[in-house]
């Protein structure tokens, strides 16, 4: 009997050090406790490349091993053309990611390209930025992550 074919999703944030590796860690920590592991392939990425090869800002590795999980073997990369082929949902941040995803995107992409908020919860509103503020940002934007995986996770 053939095996499904894996759903892939892309979280998509500006630097990818903040909040798509959070994205990423919190949704791939959540199908592994509700079993469903094998069933998917989640990754992030940065419409930037400023942070090329760096490991996520440590405030986010920080909070993933507050809420028990690791993300300290992701590496930062820039979106590529073959992302929107690769994968079967792209989820930006923010609408600032979403304009310059569907600029990427094209006419092309075989990947449905959303907002998180949007796609997850039918809330269309941005998850803010941590970077620039400090520890507390980053548990609102884990928050505002689990909800929205939690959601994703039920819908697949």
């Amino acid at each position: 009997m053939a095996q499904p074919e894996k759903r892939s999703i892309l979280f998509v944030c500006s630097g990818n050090i903040c909040r798509s590796p959070l994205a990423e860690g919190v949704f791939t920590h959540l199908a592994g406790q509700a079993g469903r592991g094998d069933e998917f392939t989640a990754d992030s990425a940065g419409i930037g490349n400023w942070h090329e090869g760096e490991l996520p800002d440590p405030r986010s590795r920080a909070t993933a091993r507050r809420y028990g999980f690791d993300i300290s073997g992701q590496r930062a990369r820039q979106i590529r053309p073959e992302d929107f082929g690769r994968f079967s949902i792209i989820l930006g941040m923010d609408s600032g990611n979403m304009a310059a995803l569907k600029r990427l995107a094209g006419e092309t992409s075989a990947a449905e390209v959303a907002l998180f908020s949007e796609y997850t919860l039918g809330e269309r509103r941005d998850v803010p930025d941590p970077y620039y503020g400090g520890d507390d940002g980053f548990e609102i934007v884990y928050h505002m992550l689990l909800a929205g995986c939690q959601s994703l996770m039920s819908k697949l």
